[in-house]
């Protein structure tokens, strides 16, 4: 279906739609962070803009980012942003019912949401976590406390990135490509000006010749955090003068113009990320969305009260009793969102019709009053007979839902292939739980005749595997591990 997609958007010259609904949340109040790190390095930062409102974005500037005090410099600025924000979403709470109801517990009304313009961006995030989290407060190497605060966040923020459906760190390319085909390559979805060229060209344009055009680094700028080559030449010139400068009206002026210089690098990519954050708006919200926003919420909450009562960072390399967690969590989390987003979008379930794992028919006859022989007596279950042009993949006894009535359980209990002379197949359902317990069915919580209904083999209630607390890890496997405490060692430069 996305090859498809593609090909029909290379046609036409504008993106085609990937999905009917968005299946990420997108806060009323992101933070939005578009970074450029320092030519040649892994996270030497050089400049960020960042903040909350599209219409007063902060300029954070290093001018001599391989000076390790302006360096750290700029981790205490961005956290006097960030953090502030963190704080903000923890000051309301809300009561939920957890362990199936049987647990009152609290968890924050909102979990912040930081945005940035690509891959790269959640890539920066880490290395500034990592590079950040660690470090002294107190010694002769000393940081501000807000400092380690911040790595502490980004490392967190970093770690949700990784799993699908979470919302805490995006990447704006990865949001617009999970909802839009261009008919460019993968390489240049990388690239935000281009993608939105696709998507959202300007008046009497297409997007593929939007996108040409947004190919000119001197209209737009590379979106971070790597900077453009040609740029570089100029930064170079301009930090070597800022550097030589004996007066200091003169060092002033020279560092003006490096700002200069730097706003007008990050100011269209600040821009095409309010864009990107008001497309995704104009988008209807997933069912399951949510829900998954609840689990973001309930994290955050933990790990901020992890903060307060412990404190400690998290650890260079995870033992192998938490890489395993991580790893099963991991594996849960991508089949669960696989599931969700089929069951939520039938863009996404046409993808599984494709590979024989669901299919789509229409009531052509149902018998409200089927019973089954039971243990204590003949048991209510309902039947329908889909027709479908095409034999089902299911065969009988297979066990099926449809996205329409998640909750009910069916069978298929017969495929047979229409009167002779005429084209398609019937399946007969039993409809097994989720439909009440005595005859009549209350109204629409049965299938009607001439209803289109999709069945699917996808488990929405799949069983998430479990594994010991760390405190149980049995002594086949270490045993429980030990505590992390940072060293002096942890604590050394790592911004490579």
């Amino acid at each position: 279906m996305s090859t498809v997609s593609a090909l029909r958007a290379t046609m036409s010259g504008h993106a085609e739609r990937l999905t009917t609904v968005r299946h990420q949340h997108v806060d009323d109040r992101p933070f939005v962070l578009v970074p450029l790190t320092l030519a040649g390095e892994a996270c030497a930062p050089l400049a960020a803009m960042a903040g909350t409102d599209p219409d007063a974005p902060v300029l954070l500037t290093v001018h001599q980012p391989r000076n390790r005090t302006e360096r750290f410099g700029f981790a205490e600025r961005l956290a006097a942003l960030l953090l502030p924000y963190v704080n903000d979403c923890r000051s309301e709470v809300e009561t939920y019912a957890a362990n199936r109801g049987k647990e009152q517990r609290v968890r924050a009304t909102r979990a912040p949401q930081i945005l940035v313009p690509n891959r790269g961006g959640v890539h920066y995030a880490r290395m500034l976590g990592r590079s950040t989290r660690l470090r002294a407060t107190e010694g002769p190497h000393a940081v501000h406390p807000s400092v380690p605060a911040l790595g502490k966040w980004l490392t967190w923020a970093a770690d949700q990135a990784e799993f699908p459906g979470a919302s805490v760190l995006l990447s704006m390319t990865g949001l617009l490509t999970a909802h839009w085909a261009t008919g460019q390559s993968a390489v240049e979805d990388a690239r935000l000006a281009s993608l939105l060229a696709w998507i959202d060209p300007p008046a009497h344009s297409t997007g593929a010749a939007a996108a040409i055009r947004a190919e000119d680094p001197s209209l737009f700028p590379p979106a971070g955090p790597v900077t453009d080559p040609l740029f570089d030449r100029t930064l170079d010139e301009l930090m070597n003068r800022h550097e030589m400068a004996a007066a200091p009206r003169a060092r002033q002026a020279a560092a003006r113009q490096i700002d200069i210089e730097l706003r007008g690098q990050l100011a269209p990519t600040w821009e095409q990320m309010w864009r990107g954050v008001d497309l995704l708006r104009a988008l209807p919200a997933a069912a399951h969305v949510p829900r998954r926003r609840d689990v973001d919420r309930t994290l955050f909450t933990a790990y901020a009260v992890h903060l307060d009562e412990d404190g400690r960072p998290q650890a260079r390399r995870d033992h192998a009793v938490g890489a395993a967690r991580r790893l099963s969590r991991l594996e849960d989390a991508v089949a669960q969102y696989e599931v969700q987003r089929a069951y939520d979008d039938p863009l996404v379930m046409a993808e599984y019709e494709l590979s024989g794992d669901a299919f789509t028919g229409t009531v052509t006859d149902r018998d409200l009053d089927h019973h089954i022989p039971g243990a204590r007596g003949p048991k209510w279950r309902p039947t329908i007979t889909l027709r479908t042009p095409d034999r089902p993949p299911f065969d009988v006894g297979a066990t099926v839902s449809s996205p329409r009535r998640p909750a009910q359980e069916t069978e298929v209990i017969e495929v047979r292939q229409v009167a002779e002379g005429q084209r398609g197949y019937e399946t007969v359902l039993r409809i097994n739980k989720g439909f009440g317990r005595k005859p009549p069915a209350q109204p629409g919580v049965l299938p009607d005749l001439g209803e289109e209904l999709t069945y699917t083999s996808l488990n929405l209630r799949s069983i998430p595997s479990t594994l010991p607390t760390e405190e149980n890890t049995p002594w086949t496997h270490g045993g429980p591990p030990q505590h992390y405490a940072p060293t002096a060692e942890d604590a050394e430069e790592t911004w490579e």
